[in-house]
């Protein structure tokens, strides 16, 4: 399976990245340099050494809170959402797959009993009444 980018004409809403393209070994980034959260999997053999490092202070200006889904088990339906509100999609993100939601919309329906989701967002946290809007 291959990435899907749902879009709305230049923006990015969301990606799906299905576990066959999530984990292609080696390092490999999924974002875009200026999206807000930058997504990537990493995945060498046995013995392979990661240089230690340290992040530098660098001050940023963060102007949407972006989210990314890492379905462990079972899976869920996300409805995308333009930035009008309008339902533009439907993916359907299973065991293993990721998910980049950049702007607009997004709703979620569990699809399975069990279903084990990691979520991901760029903060800090405003609390929910200045965070987002319910559609």
């Amino acid at each position: 399976m291959s990435i899907v980018e749902i879009k709305e004409g230049d923006i990015v809403l969301a990606r799906h990245i299905p576990a066959g393209a999530a984990w292609p070994g080696g390092l490999k980034f999924f974002s875009q340099d200026e999206d807000f959260i930058q997504v990537g999997t990493w995945g060498y053999p046995a013995g392979t050494l990661l240089k230690a490092h340290i992040h530098n202070e660098v001050p940023r200006e963060v102007l949407w809170t972006q989210e990314v889904l890492y379905v462990r088990k079972g899976s869920i339906r996300a409805s995308i959402y333009n930035t009008t509100e309008k339902k533009v999609a439907e993916l359907t993100i299973g065991t293993g797959d990721v998910a980049i939601l950049l702007r607009g919309g997004h709703g979620y329906e569990i699809l399975e009993d069990g279903t084990e989701v990691l979520e991901v967002k760029n903060g800090p946290y405003v609390g929910a009444d200045r965070d987002r809007r319910r559609l």
